[in-house]
């Protein structure tokens, strides 16, 4: 305890230190204040002269009801002034850079909560549903808010809709393998020859592994058993008090590395393909890394998706992280708490990454499930977002500090693995690496980072969209759009390789099912018997883990 109040001292006097030292510039301040009391006297005019003419060039206040009301069209109108006028202020600060990011998100998350739109009160769209529903709206919002309140989350769509095995994670397949930390699933093939060289897939083990295989429509697993691959996928379990002192290395020994023996026991082939998802790629990097230093290379070809290997360049997530900040988990979870573990919850996780995009993922709901008293539509992607998962402290504090803080991965040597000097230098195997251009989670210049972390041949594309909405682009919806660039070397930067690339319309997936096939060896008879004598079928596809709640 002594220990965790001198690390929570700590982390409060660094902060107010470094808050203490920003400042900004007499000549800057001055223009900052001239131009607002320009733009709010010249609002006010426009007000008092003009009301038809105020505009609000914001999705927040897109509903005809605030141009209707020139006092609602006035406050909005306002209010974005003011929250632009507070964003310059923090940007133009001058000081240690962390405190500044601070700074700036602190004000962010401020302007958003603080938008008219987001209080009854203010709001003339919820005001006016109000009365033409004669209250029905206030009474659905407030049931809306206590269902919300019992489930311990805010909807972000109709979770009744959904139902994992049912409508979503649907793909046929058996479990063949399982474990304290995962399942094994072998998916049933849908062509009548696949590949000799089987695939495994590796997500994320912060979230469910059905993101990659929602709906039929949508679903990358079943893509690629359309492309005659034999694939295996690894379900997380949601970890719970049996798993609380489990640690970064038992993942990687006891998790990727069992998944990759036992597909290839199965399949009886030496080598896979693989692909590591986000936290499930650094996870995947840091065990073909470590089995490459025993000699081991049983992966073929290895595909990153959204995935850090340098830390170089976390985005807003650096904001939260700090040296007493993780200390502070480890005394509270990690291994230097008094049951040497505990549990990050599923929950935090999943509020800390709404927040990060908070008018979309946090006040869009307040408005639409409280004030309007409407359901939200049914989406399987949030659906998915919203099925959080549980990790192990000492996995999650290992995690925090060897890569957001101290950035070790991708040094040759400064972090041990399962027993053996971490050295990323020996992923040498054919890599694909895709990054989301507009990815808050993992930048995209920080995924382009591991081209210069693996030394095999490489290939990068970068996709339209974000952190999941990138990858999830099936080819047949002909969206959004990719880059890729036929540079014989890749240069350093990301910025670099963006300079001379090409833009192409639709999905990435079928560049990445070609490099893939490239990879996969020849074509034989598809079995559709799952498993072996030494692993039979367990239960079908999903499993029980995938449905575990936290």
């Amino acid at each position: 305890m002594a220990k965790a109040v001198e690390a929570m001292g700590q982390s409060v006097g660094a902060t107010l230190k470094s808050l203490v030292g920003l400042s900004i510039a007499p000549e800057q301040l001055q223009g900052i204040q001239q131009d607002y009391l320009q733009q709010a006297s010249a609002l006010w005019n426009q007000a008092l002269n003009q009301p038809a003419d105020v505009k609000i060039a914001d999705k927040r206040f897109a509903a005809p009801e605030w141009t209707q009301q020139p006092g609602s069209a006035f406050m909005a109108a306002l209010y974005l002034l003011n929250a632009r006028t507070l964003q310059r202020l923090a940007d133009n600060l001058q000081g240690e850079e962390k405190a500044r990011q601070r700074v700036r998100f602190a004000v962010q998350q401020w302007a958003d909560a603080a938008a008219p739109s987001n209080f009854l009160a203010f709001n003339p769209e919820a005001l006016a549903k109000a009365v033409s529903t004669k209250g029905e709206s206030i009474t659905q919002g407030l049931q809306h808010l206590f269902h919300d309140i019992r489930q311990g989350h805010m909807s972000q769509t109709d979770e009744s809709v959904f139902e994992v095995g049912v409508n979503v994670a649907t793909t046929a397949g058996a479990v063949v393998f399982e474990n304290d930390y995962f399942q094994l699933i072998e998916y049933t093939p849908l062509t009548p020859q696949v590949h000799e060289t089987p695939f495994l897939f590796v997500p994320p083990c912060i979230n469910k592994y059905y993101i990659l295989d929602l709906q039929p429509d949508n679903s990358v697993v079943r893509y690629l058993l359309s492309q005659g691959h034999r694939v295996f996928m690894v379900s997380w379990v949601n970890a719970d008090d049996n798993l609380a002192q489990s640690t970064w290395d038992d993942y990687v020994e006891h998790g990727v590395v069992k998944a990759i023996d036992v597909t290839r026991d199965i399949t009886g082939e030496d080598q896979v393909n693989a692909l590591g998802f986000c936290v499930g790629g650094t996870l995947i990097a840091t065990a073909l890394a470590t089995l490459a230093a025993q000699g081991r290379k049983p992966v073929k070809s290895l595909t990153l998706l959204t995935a850090f290997l340098d830390f170089v360049n976390t985005g807003t997530m650096d904001v939260f992280v700090d040296e007493a900040m993780v200390r502070m988990r480890e005394m509270s979870i990690g291994p230097n708490s008094p049951a040497k573990g505990g549990l990050m919850r599923g929950g935090e996780l999943a509020t800390t990454f709404s927040f990060l995009r908070a008018n979309d993922l946090v006040w869009n709901y307040v408005i639409g499930n409280y004030l309007k008293g409407e359901m939200p539509p049914a989406f399987d992607l949030l659906y998915w977002n919203s099925d959080s998962t549980n990790l192990p402290g000492p996995m999650y504090t290992w995690y925090l500090r060897n890569t957001y803080l101290e950035n070790k991965l991708c040094q040759p040597g400064a972090v041990t693995v399962c027993g053996v000097p971490l050295d990323m230098r020996r992923l040498d195997m054919p890599t694909f690496i895709y990054g989301s251009r507009e990815d808050h989670i993992v930048p995209w210049d920080s995924a382009y980072a591991s081209t210069q972390v693996v030394t095999g041949p490489t290939t990068f594309v970068l996709g339209a969209s974000g952190h999941i909405a990138g990858v999830i682009n099936p080819p047949e919806k002909k969206k959004r759009s990719h880059w890729t660039n036929s540079a014989r070397r890749l240069p350093a930067t990301g910025q670099q390789w963006m300079a001379s690339a090409q833009e192409h319309a639709g999905s990435w997936w079928p560049v990445w099912a070609e490099w893939l096939a490239s990879h996969a060896g020849d074509m034989v008879p598809a079995l559709r018997q799952p498993g072996s004598k030494q692993y039979p079928v367990i239960e079908a596809a999903p499993g029980r883990y995938v449905k575990r709640k936290a």
